[in-house]
């Protein structure tokens, strides 16, 4: 049997990764080294890095005609994904097509019914689903050898049947370390600035799985579950050596969603790290209000040099009501003064239009990332609509999503999204006119925001659909050269 797991050609389409710099797909690398152990023949085949064209992807799966072809998918190169399967099935029509990843897994019902070349899904956890398909294909029992395959989702006499969800694996140590020698890694050219430093080798480093919060637009607790797994600090620092050896490494990005959800966790591995004398760097994101100084101190003192947390929103009522974060604002201030203090640089996430937020909340918002553009780093979005979320719920409800909306269908009349910056998810708008987000969205640039107007034009242009998204450009466009002009103003005044 032989497998092939693609990344499309579009890759992730985060704005982060436009500069020509990306990182290894850590979801597919396990999967790949779960079944490479159990001697599955698998090859991860990264289009975007490999700068694969959709003529080159066919030819490979025609020529190669692999058994199994699986494809990761985010909401956000959903449709990438979408075309890679119907190219497969057309290129190689006995092969089994499947999607996996945090969109397929959430909106899988949605997928199998609207897309006939879409054969499996596996839903969440992909790395024992997958080696019980392989299993149960090898023994050649069919559509009846799958239908016990607890996280797969499938159709059977023309009917999507979603198998029971699987458990979560409750111990991570048990996994082979990602399969990095299956992809090109230098070609990811993934390297992260340190202050001082430079652009130095990165790698990036999964350590925990599950989220116990419940902010509303996040799908993490969905795909991962709520209870947190975490892997032991020994195996966390195991995997730090092996990278430092053959890759390189002299930066790890943590990848988990709240790298500190157990204080005693991150203290053990700052001082594993400093035991060993790990000449590394390295970042994470935190939740504020589980953080106390002495802790990132010792991060400090252990390599950290960035950390990344959610503030979301300035108004407390938008905040801990409507998102339901649950963290104050003093825990912001407090994490603000201590990085300072330890120079590790802050970087806050910050959301506009939150369900019922109103115009004067959203100032509130936008005043705390002004007030603080010299010390964080503000990384800003508008609220993006994620299949099997709170906020996909209120979507339906509030109209934001029509009643027929099907994440398949393309350009949907009514759905507004910014392809240029985050690809094609709807964005939640409800209070907030369209000048007033673009109001917002500017003032976060001119107050530091990474943001290259000039890049970003002709990509804006190419992602032209209807009248509408003209009528959009316009007003940002007119909201742009008001607030240059008010600030022009200003600055003459004596």
């Amino acid at each position: 049997m032989k497998i092939q797991l693609y990344v499309p050609p579009g890759g992730y389409f985060a704005e982060r990764w436009s500069r020509g710099s990306s990182m290894p797909p850590l979801g597919i690398l396990s999967i790949a080294a779960v079944l490479e152990k159990e001697g599955v023949d698998v090859e991860i085949v990264p289009a975007d890095i490999l700068k694969l064209g959709w003529h080159d992807i066919e030819r490979k799966i025609r020529d190669e005609r692999p058994d199994i072809v699986g494809v990761t998918s985010t909401t956000e190169n959903r449709f990438q994904s979408f075309k890679l399967v119907k190219l497969a099935k057309e290129a190689c029509p006995e092969a089994l097509t499947m999607m996996g990843g945090p969109h397929a897994s959430m909106a899988a019902e949605d997928a199998l019914a609207h897309i006939p070349e879409l054969d499996l899904v596996v839903r969440g956890e992909g790395e024992m689903t997958m080696l019980d398909l392989c299993r149960a294909l090898g023994r050649r029992r069919g559509i009846n050898g799958i239908t016990h395959i607890t996280g797969l989702s499938y159709r059977t006499n023309g009917r999507v049947v979603s198998n029971r969800p699987r458990s979560p694996i409750p111990n991570l140590d048990c996994l082979p370390f990602p399969a990095f020698h299956l992809v090109p890694f230098e070609k990811y050219n993934f390297k992260i600035d340190v202050p001082g430093r430079g652009a130095l080798q990165a790698v990036n480093i999964m350590t925990s799985r599950g989220c116990p919060f419940n902010c509303n637009f996040c799908a993490t607790p969905i795909n991962w579950g709520r209870t947190v797994r975490v892997r032991s600090p020994a195996n966390v620092i195991q995997e730090i050596e092996f990278h430092i050896q053959n890759r390189g490494a002299r930066v790890i990005h943590f990848y988990d969603d709240t790298f500190n959800v157990s204080v005693k966790r991150v203290q053990e591995i700052c001082d594993l790290i400093l035991e060993r004398k790990l000449s590394i760097f390295w970042q994470c994101e935190i939740r504020l209000d589980l953080m106390t100084k002495p802790l990132l101190a010792r991060m400090k003192e252990a390599g950290l040099f960035y950390v990344s947390f959610g503030v979301e929103a300035g108004s407390e009522r938008v905040r801990n009501t409507i998102i339901d974060k649950k963290i104050r604002i003093e825990d912001f201030h407090n994490i603000v003064a201590w990085c300072k203090e330890l120079d590790i640089v802050p970087n806050a996430f910050f959301i506009f239009s939150h369900p019922t937020e109103t115009w004067e909340e959203a100032q509130e918002t936008i005043r705390l990332i002004e007030q603080h553009k010299d010390e964080v780093e503000a990384s800003v979005a508008i609220l993006h609509v994620y299949p099997g979320t709170p906020l996909e719920r209120t979507a339906r409800e509030t109209g934001v999503l029509p009643a027929d909306f099907s994440w398949t269908e393309k350009h949907p009349s009514k759905i507004i999204t910014l392809p240029t910056a985050q690809g094609d998810v709807p964005l939640f708008l409800d209070r907030l006119t369209w000048a007033q987000v673009s109001e917002l969205l500017f003032r976060w640039s001119f107050s530091g925001g990474r943001v290259s107007i000039a890049r970003k034009i002709p990509r804006v242009m190419a992602n032209i659909r209807s009248v509408a998204d003209i009528k959009r450009y316009v007003i940002m466009a007119l909201v742009y050269i008001k607030l240059k002009w008010i600030k022009l103003f200003k600055r003459k005044r004596p």
